[in-house]
């Protein structure tokens, strides 16, 4: 089929990007939530297996079952946790859950689970036991095979916050209090605050996809992993004070030459984009234009060499993702989830989904 547009994923960049995070924390296990990070489970999947990635987080059970087809050894990590109306399903797939307050506990204990972990929270103020809840957890906790005890960082993407430092002395606290087993605490940018946030095993999330793990601190440290891309339907000469898309918002200040590229908010690009963000055509920034439409984009292509038919980048190689995130005035990973599946995923080396 004659694709418009079309998201580009290298699986590759994938598993590359999970062994460096691997073997800077020592132990690694994959987040691949929203259908990892957007890029599809399918096409990610795999690779990670085959770079030795045997442990994976979800958020939602029904992920956890679709993982499950997919990595039938797997160890399984559910975020969401355990009800009893979840815990069947839960033992049925051979899933971890994430157990996060003393009912959960309680719901996998009489449903008769096996191994499960234990989330605490350490100043994120989401999911997890409060702290004054440690005791009687610890209390309630045996019988159960507790194969992780973790907690999530609030701004592990900026090493220079105090926060850090907090939830670290929090969390050792937690884990004095609690039954022996394996810790976590590293999500993408914990990996990079050191060793004393490594404990035994980190959970690398948007930096598994090319995400920069400390937006604006560096260079990014991850290979580019996925790239969005779409076809110039047509060519467009404007004069000055033609007015470009709905609501004639941008008139031409002078006279240009008018991109109208196939992609639209149908396909995840936020209105917000229309006005900021930019598009690579030949080698070169364009600035879109007018506002975003249903399916349609445009962008002001004056002095490029363009033609019917050329692929516009909205980010990828040329255009880094987290780049492109704050232009469209949100962050990378907003900008990856959001991408619609009308926009087939086309995996470097494999098949399209």
């Amino acid at each position: 089929m004659d694709r418009t547009a079309s998201i580009r994923v290298w699986p590759e960049a994938v598993a590359a990007n999970f062994a460096g995070m691997r073997n800077r924390a020592g132990a690694a296990a994959a987040v691949v939530k929203a259908d990892a990070y957007g890029l599809g489970l399918d096409g990610v999947v795999p690779a990670l297996l085959g770079a030795g990635c045997d442990s994976f987080f979800v958020a939602r059970l029904q992920e956890g079952v679709a993982l499950r087809a997919l990595a039938p050894k797997a160890r399984i990590f559910v975020l969401d946790g355990a009800t009893a109306a979840t815990v069947p399903a839960l033992i049925a797939h051979d899933l971890v859950p994430v157990l996060s307050s003393l009912a959960q506990i309680d719901a996998w204990r009489q449903g008769r689970g096996g191994a499960a972990a234990l989330h605490v929270d350490t100043g994120m103020n989401r999911l997890g036991l409060p702290p004054d809840e440690t005791a009687q957890a610890a209390r309630r906790l045996e019988g159960v095979s507790l194969a992780l005890v973790m907690s999530h960082l609030a701004c592990g993407d900026d090493p220079a916050s105090p926060m850090n430092a907090v939830q670290l002395a929090r969390f050792k606290d937690a884990l004095a209090r609690l039954p022996s087993a394996p810790a976590s605490l590293a999500a993408s940018g914990g990996v990079f605050l050191g060793r004393e946030y490594h404990f035994d095993l980190a959970r690398p999330g948007i930096g598994l996809y090319g995400g920069h793990p400390q937006p604006g601190h560096g260079p990014n440290p991850m290979q580019c992993a996925v790239q969005l891309t779409a076809r110039v339907l047509q060519l467009r000469d404007v004069a000055a004070g033609d007015s470009v898309g709905y609501g004639a918002s941008f008139l031409a200040p002078a006279p240009l030459r008018i991109a109208t590229i196939a992609l639209g908010y149908a396909d995840g690009v936020l209105r917000s984009a229309g006005g900021h963000a930019e598009a690579v055509l030949g080698g070169r920034r364009a600035r879109l234009v007018g506002r975003v439409s249903m399916d349609l984009i445009t962008a002001d292509v004056t002095g490029l060499e363009v033609a019917v038919g050329d692929d516009a980048e909205l980010f990828g190689p040329s255009l880094p993702v987290d780049e492109a995130a704050a232009q469209w005035g949100t962050i990378s990973y907003e900008l990856l989830t959001g991408l619609s599946r009308r926009v087939p995923r086309v995996y470097e080396g494999g098949a399209s989904a």
